[in-house]
């Protein structure tokens, strides 16, 4: 691959990821949009490490408290900060990575890649985005997660397997409709991202590196150091827009990019 290739993959990654505009989808439709090959599995699973590692650094705090509280949820207790975010992670993580394998046994995942179902999920669940931001009450902060939450956004969490749906769209809607603030919905969706990431790359890493060479494994390493810093951009941009701007640019986003592939797609 180009190093423009490279660079082009990561930072379209890097910069959708975290946002609620669905980064699958973006890189699912780029090499039919563009004529460039299919990025492979290998630079899949490397921008999403440069992404996980963004993420780990940009609420290093948060994540330190949860690794170091591990060994206290092993043993059941949950009775501090720590070992409460590491619990409440876990339990949301559980739907997708069944259904995640599920899909992936079965072969619908590939299935599900097609430009209309892309152009409807990005629609209706931009729109859904929206009611929820709009009418969502704000009773709640990320202190007040607890384990229903948790488990209703997990729920939400393997919708987004679908592609276009968007991970960080469809959880922060979720949070939105349960009443919390619009950073900290963000916040917990970009926690909720960690162990499913890592999930995910554990799944598919061991397959990629088996099927790498040495040139592969290189591209790889440049595309996820790309994908680092545009994930690390584009996290602190977003989290200091919702200080004073709501999720409408993104909907309005979703909503003409929907239309547009519909028309295209229909047409």
């Amino acid at each position: 691959m180009t190093l423009f290739h490279l660079f082009l993959v990561a930072v379209i990654q890097g910069l959708t990821e975290f946002i609620p505009v669905s980064s699958s989808a973006h890189l699912i439709l780029l090499p039919g949009l563009t004529g460039m090959q299919d990025q492979g599995q290998v630079i899949d699973v490397a921008v999403h490490i440069g992404t996980l590692a963004a993420v780990i650094v940009f609420f290093w705090r948060d994540v330190a408290g949860a690794i170091a509280a591990l060994p206290q949820v092993v043993r059941g207790r949950v009775d501090t900060p720590g070992a409460r975010l590491a619990f409440l992670l876990i339990i949301a993580t559980i739907p997708a990575v069944i259904i995640g394998a599920v899909l992936s046994l079965t072969g619908l995942s590939d299935a599900m890649r097609s430009v209309k179902l892309i152009g409807w999920t990005m629609l209706l669940f931009g729109l859904a985005l929206y009611w929820a931001d709009q009418r969502g009450p704000v009773t709640k902060g990320a202190q007040d997660w607890n384990m229903r939450d948790a488990i209703i956004l997990g729920l939400w969490q393997a919708v987004a397997l679908i592609p276009g749906t968007s991970r960080a769209g469809i959880t922060i809607t979720g949070a939105r409709a349960m009443g919390y603030e619009r950073r900290d919905a963000a916040k917990i969706s970009m926690l909720m991202s960690i162990p499913i990431i890592m999930a995910s790359g554990v799944l598919l890493g061991g397959q990629a590196a088996a099927a790498a060479d040495t040139q592969a494994l290189r591209d790889g390493a440049i595309a996820a150091g790309f994908a680092f810093v545009a994930a690390l951009l584009a996290l602190g941009i977003m989290m200091r827009l919702l200080r004073s701007v709501s999720y409408t640019p993104y909907v309005i986003y979703r909503v003409v990019f929907g239309i547009g592939l519909l028309i295209w797609a229909y047409s």
